[in-house]
């Protein structure tokens, strides 16, 4: 299997979370769908331009094992809560985006390994 292009996978990153971020509000904070608030609008901002400046995409897998946690501490909270809650739900409202986000870090994950033993 080969890896994806890293604008591929910035892509899908971005589209993740503002699906996650988007379906938190509605719930959370109740927007109607389509529709987020004042506060989620600057996390969703703010995690794009993360996911943007990332200089390990092509390499990661998640950024929860990335050995450089680019969020603020206050900003990572609130990610945090929200992946808590939306990211069990996103597996039921799009299959297809979850299944594809964790291929791809299995297969990052499993090229890291492929590269570190080469080093040895």
């Amino acid at each position: 299997m080969r890896r994806e292009a890293p604008e591929k996978k910035r892509q899908d990153e971005k589209q993740l979370i503002s699906e996650m971020i988007a379906y938190y509000c509605q719930k959370k904070h109740g927007f109607a769908a389509g529709l987020i608030c004042e506060d989620c609008q600057k996390l969703m901002d703010y995690a794009n331009v993360r996911i943007e400046r990332c200089p390990f995409t092509e390499s990661k897998t998640f950024c929860s094992h990335c050995e450089v946690h680019c969020y603020a501490p206050k900003m990572r909270g609130r990610i945090r809560e929200v992946m808590r809650y939306s990211g069990p739900r996103m597996l039921i409202l799009h299959p297809l985006i979850c299944v594809r986000h964790a291929l791809t870090g299995i297969q990052n994950k499993k090229a890291g390994k492929k590269e570190g033993e080469k080093d040895d």
